[in-house]
């Protein structure tokens, strides 16, 4: 495969990164990826001092393994937030911070001056509720600026933030609740998608009610706003001075059993990663205009936050669908908005290569695309980088997880690219292939994805359930953190992924558990056993199919209505299936992946653990 983009000669030293590691004294790229991982602590170290991360009391310590690599510990006796860093030392500036549009036409620009005042009287409204730093507070809103409030005055406060996809139903929303332990849950009163409006108050309210811990539900009225209720709180707050290791985040993802899985990320981590991928990889400039197509309960939704406003940067947050009006809309608002770098899901991009043509806008601004959320084909890859990016703008393909509230993987924009490709391994970011051994995999070949040192932004476990996380990233090699992604490097050094390894789904880049999905169809009173399976789809990246074992015959739509109605919009299942049978192991356990295999027409292979092998029969393709 030849080489899709290049980098030309002049712009490469204008770069953050080769001025980095020319003040590094390194001579290229492979040697700087070399050092970040070779000495990982000096690489941190000089890290956070490149992107002037500002602390109220500076570490003592980069790194403490004491307790073993899986409880790693960062930037020892440090103490900062966030906050501080992203919000307060641009206190009094008139630059803007949020650029905003609604999708029926309204819009918004807030200076960082306006949202630091606002910020603070969020906060001091918060503290009229009694919390105390460290606890929970969630938040299921409309992607609107306040947002951005929500966050920043959380942190201030040393409250840990719990944001919750606003298309979950309200069974996937009381989950998260009940595990989080959330005191408070902020929302909208409405969400509005393709022009209607949609109730969001009445779920999240019926969701608290089944979370004993929730003692206040916050609404933000979509078309007045909160300007009433924050008029006579005081615009200024303190910051809280926290620990390096403070809780910031709790993001939720799904993995193949049991409920979601918090992961715990905490100032000093989530800022030193968001920091470093923005100016390394996005090449951070300061009349940047930064739009990431995304909602605030996806990790990319704080990622674009925190990461840009460090450098006082400037954002784009919409609310609304991307192909709303018509499929042109993106386009239009990159032109309007005179955007500069412009991220967006493979799927997004799928959906609008069917009927729109960005060439008809004027996109000359632009000068780097992202992408992240699912592996790239190479027909809408093309597209992407031709029609909307001239063929001009590298593709920064970035790669890693709400559990690293960062990127494993990501090309620098100092080095060629072929379609698809995802460059390497992120600076500080010790990513290898492995095989099933642990042996490394030779070029050209799939293998697990994993990495083989910690770093700052790794998840501080699994919100209250510590054997769960090591069980889930670090039991399948010894001291080794395996992320579950199939991956492969080709002759040239170009890095690509294949998909999950596990049997979790990522359905248009949101993952969910076959096991929570599966729980939702066993709530309805005439479904007894449910299996689950994700599957190619052209547009979504994957899709779900369901297997169910019914009490009595239900019709394929009510399931998927009521499936709908418990997980969201998001999650409607491309079938539903009623079989008289699951094939199950000896203890029990649902063999999904050979279900998989049969519904795929592919080979079984061993079969030997399946008590009741005879039922796979039933689960051809058209069952």
């Amino acid at each position: 495969m030849s080489w899709l983009w290049q980098p030309d000669s002049e712009s490469i030293p204008r770069t953050n990164v080769w001025r980095f590691l020319n003040r590094l004294g390194l001579p290229d790229r492979e040697s700087f990826l070399k050092y970040s991982t070779d000495q990982l602590e000096n690489f941190w170290d000089q890290m956070v001092q490149e992107t002037r991360i500002d602390w109220f009391e500076p570490y003592t310590q980069v790194l403490d393994t004491s307790k073993g690599v899986e409880w790693a510990k960062w930037f020892i006796n440090g103490r900062l937030n966030i906050v501080h860093n992203t919000l307060d030392r641009y206190g009094l500036s008139a630059h803007p911070a949020i650029l905003w549009e609604g999708e029926d036409g309204p819009s918004r620009e807030i200076s960082f001056a306006e949202l630091h005042g606002q910020t603070n009287q969020l906060a001091n409204y918060l503290k009229s509720l009694g919390l105390r730093k460290g606890d929970r507070v969630a938040m299921c809103m409309p992607m609107v600026p306040e947002v951005v409030t929500v966050v920043y005055a959380c942190l201030k406060l040393g409250l840990v933030v719990v944001p919750i996809f606003s298309g979950f139903g309200a069974g996937a929303i009381a989950t998260r609740l009940q595990d989080s332990g959330a005191a408070v849950i902020f929302t909208g009163d409405i969400l509005q998608r393709r022009g209607k409006r949609q109730d969001l108050e009445s779920k999240v309210r019926e969701a608290a009610a089944k979370a004993p811990s929730v003692r206040q539900v916050v609404v933000y009225p979509y078309d007045t706003g909160w300007s009433k209720m924050l008029r006579s709180l005081s615009p200024v707050c303190a910051t809280e001075e926290v620990d390096s290791e403070h809780p910031a985040f709790i993001l939720y993802t799904s993995g193949t059993t049991g409920k979601p899985k918090g992961c715990v990320h905490t100032h000093a981590g989530a800022l030193a990663q968001m920091s470093k991928e923005i100016w390394l990889a996005f090449d951070h400039q300061p009349d940047d205009r930064f739009f990431w197509l995304s909602d605030i309960g996806w990790m990319m939704g704080p990622w674009t936050i925190i990461g840009n406003h460090h450098f006082g940067g400037t954002i784009l947050l919409y609310d609304g669908a991307p192909d709303y009006p018509d499929a042109d809309r993106l386009w239009n608002m990159l032109e309007r908005r005179r955007i500069t770098t412009f991220g967006v899901s493979p799927t997004a991009i799928r959906v609008l290569m069917r009927n729109s043509d960005p060439r008809r806008f004027d996109l000359s601004r632009l000068r780097l695309l992202g992408s992240t959320g699912e592996p790239w084909d190479d027909t809408s890859y093309s597209w992407f980088f031709e029609m909307v990016g001239g063929k001009r703008c590298p593709v920064i393909n970035i790669s890693g997880g709400t559990e690293i509230v960062g990127c494993f993987l990501f090309p620098l924009p100092i080095q060629p690219l072929k379609a698809c490709t995802l460059g390497a391994p992120a600076p500080g970011m010790a990513a290898a292939i492995l095989n099933e051994d642990g042996s490394p995999t030779p070029p050209g070949q799939t293998g697990y994805l994993a990495c083989v040192k910690p770093a700052p932004s790794m998840t501080r476990g699994i919100w209250g359930d510590p054997e769960r996380y090591l069980e889930t990233y670090w039991s399948k090699w010894p001291g080794v953190w395996h992320h579950g992604d199939w991956a492969s490097v080709d002759e040239d050094g170009c890095w690509y992924l294949h998909g999950r390894a596990d049997e979790s789904m990522n359905v248009a880049g949101r993952k969910v558990g076959p096991a929570e999905v599966e729980d939702a169809l066993i709530e309805h009173p005439q479904v007894s056993e449910a299996a689950v399976i994700g599957v190619p789809d052209e547009v979504k990246g994957e899709g779900i199919v369901c297997f169910v074992v019914l009490k009595s015959p239900v019709p394929e739509k009510e399931l998927s209505d009521f499936l709908v109605k418990n997980l969201g919009p998001t999650f409607r299942p491309n079938a539903i299936h009623a079989v008289a049978e699951l094939p199950k192991t000896q203890s029990g356990k649902i063999v999904r992946r050979l279900i998989r295999r049969k519904f795929l027409g592919e080979d079984l292979g061993d079969t030997s653990t399946v008590q009741n092998p005879a039922a796979l029969e039933a689960f051809r393709n058209g069952a």
